[in-house]
């Protein structure tokens, strides 16, 4: 380990005037390909869920009228 960091500070410019060059702007596309490929993913598997079925049973839970107990059931509405 030691001996890549000598080499890297060997071939480090002597100068204040560094800029991200070649290897900078790749390692940047390379995220942002990534970033793209994950995002599609994502909303691959966001598509998978269906909070249908527990949607529609809360909703048929709260129209479900609230009797105390011991007393008889109302009348059940159509459909």
């Amino acid at each position: 380990m030691p001996l890549t960091f000598g080499v890297l500070a060997a071939a480090a410019p002597a100068s204040d005037n560094v800029t991200p060059g070649l290897l900078g702007f790749l390692v940047f596309a390379v995220m942002a390909v990534v970033l793209v490929f994950l995002l599609k993913s994502m909303n691959k598997q966001f598509r998978k869920i269906t909070p249908k079925a527990e949607g529609a049973a809360a909703a048929k839970a709260a129209r479900k009228p609230k009797t105390a107990p011991g007393e008889p059931p109302g009348p059940e509405t159509p459909k």
